[in-house]
């Protein structure tokens, strides 16, 4: 099933939507809030399950389907933890910094936890005061995850998932080396992050999700232009599982938190960085690593971060060209305090 929240006070309205993201049904009767049904999923999510049938048969009370309505399925959540499964995106990135990737990145996931207390609408602005702190989008899958226990195993990490969806996680590239040069972690660079209109649970995904990975593209467009394509599932040093397990080696992960793979990145067939999609290669999630490839390239970055104006879009299809879980559709927006 795929689970929406419409935008009202501070946590939504419960909805199930249509497989084809064209209509939704109220689920507040069942559970008010997502983080509702996240807190008594097993018993509640057979009854959701049934409304999600019932929808699809054309049997129940609808409304259209509008994203541009829709706040971030949790659009608050008790934790939110972004992992960098992808380990070659952090290599790349650290390069530009001039910082060396100490061997254990290979073996011991990277893990930050951001600010969880206000996340963005798939179509609500990104709202900056200054283009000079570097605007960067970062396209990643993300799960939300049931109670897990300190210390899971595989096992229970992995039965622990109960919903799949993409984040946009807005990071601040001119920002974030000066604050990470304090060595205490991120959080101005790492603002408001936005969710696709949906989530959904994993049988949705069908083969394209094995439990541990997720083996479909994800697209994003700059301007309406392809920037990157990579695969989700190539490259990955750190599956879901053991992003999880990491998580919670020394604590518990109550019901709600939302966890990140990190930005996607695919090396080239030589092993070597990606090349950018109008060269023919998958392009990439994030501005920072096609900087860096040029840079390596070229001596010096040409592409520029975000302005006032521009417009990303991050997507993932099914094979038949459908989008899973909508798409995020955000314009870089001045902010003016009102």
């Amino acid at each position: 099933m795929k689970l929406a929240s419409l935008k009202g006070g501070r946590d939504g309205r419960l909805l199930v939507v249509s497989r084809d993201l064209t209509r939704a049904a109220d689920a507040a009767g069942i559970a008010p809030t997502l983080q509702a049904a996240l807190d008594d999923w097993e018993r509640l999510a057979l009854r959701l399950d049934e409304l999600s049938k019932a929808l699809e048969a054309g049997g129940v009370a609808h409304r259209p389907f509008d994203p541009a309505q829709c706040a971030s399925p949790l659009p608050r959540a008790y934790a939110w933890l972004d992992g960098s499964a992808y380990v070659n995106h952090v290599a790349l990135v650290r390069k530009a910094r001039g910082v060396a990737v100490p061997e254990t990145f290979w073996t011991d996931p990277l893990m930050y936890q951001g600010g969880s207390d206000v996340f963005l609408g798939p179509r609500d602005p990104i709202l900056m005061a200054d283009e000079a702190w570097g605007i960067d989008l970062e396209a990643e899958i993300v799960v939300i995850l049931g109670d897990v226990p300190m210390g899971a195993t595989r096992v229970e990490a992995a039965a622990a998932i109960r919903l799949i969806m993409l984040v946009n996680d807005v990071t601040l590239r001119n920002v974030t080396g000066p604050e990470l040069a304090k060595g205490f972690g991120f959080v101005q660079s790492k603002p408001s992050s936005a969710f696709t209109p949906v989530a959904a649970t994993p049988d949705e995904l069908g083969a394209a999700f094995d439990g541990a990975k997720v083996h479909r593209p994800i697209l994003t467009f700059i301007n309406g232009k392809p920037f990157g394509r990579p695969m989700a599932s190539e490259d990955m040093t750190f599956d879901f599982p053991t992003l999880i397990m990491h998580a919670a080696k020394t604590r518990a992960l109550s019901a709600g938190t939302i966890l990140g793979a990190g930005t996607i990145s695919n090396r080239a067939a030589d092993g070597g960085p990606g090349l950018p999609v109008s060269e023919g290669g998958v392009g990439y999630s994030c501005i920072a690593e096609q900087r860096t490839v040029e840079t390596i390239r070229n001596g010096k970055p040409s592409t520029p971060f975000l302005a006032f104006g521009d417009r990303v879009t991050i997507d993932m299809q099914d094979d038949a060209g459908r989008s899973i879980f909508g798409v995020i559709d955000q314009t870089v927006v001045r902010y003016h305090r009102g």
